[in-house]
């Protein structure tokens, strides 16, 4: 049976590149993110069996995952200086509400 990783942010430049390997590695993935400065056309092409794209913010919460999940990995987070500064209160807000919520499913 195939691990599972959940990629927040995994619709950002660096996410997508990591669910792309992850896939190409056997695992199957499950991708979150809000696309505040993701976009599902990153990932569009990874679409299919082993992957699932799932739009939700994780500073709210994460959405449920059928089985178990072997990897969490946060890429949550605007990755550039101009995000930084027009979304200063998301980024802490990912960093901080974003990261419990994804420790919490690693936990589980």
């Amino acid at each position: 049976m195939a691990r599972t990783a959940v990629v927040a942010g995994g619709a950002g430049f660096l996410g997508s590149h990591l669910c792309e390997r992850l896939l190409t590695d056997g695992w199957r993935v499950v991708c979150v993110d809000n696309f505040v400065t993701g976009s599902p056309e990153n990932v569009a092409h990874l679409v299919g069996d082993g992957f699932r794209l799932v739009e939700a913010d994780v500073t709210v919460g994460i959405p449920a995952v059928d089985g178990p999940v072997d990897a969490v990995l946060n890429l949550a987070s605007p990755a550039s200086p101009i995000d930084y500064l027009q979304l200063p209160l998301e980024t802490l807000r990912v960093g901080s509400e974003g990261t419990r919520h994804l420790l919490d499913l690693a936990r589980e």
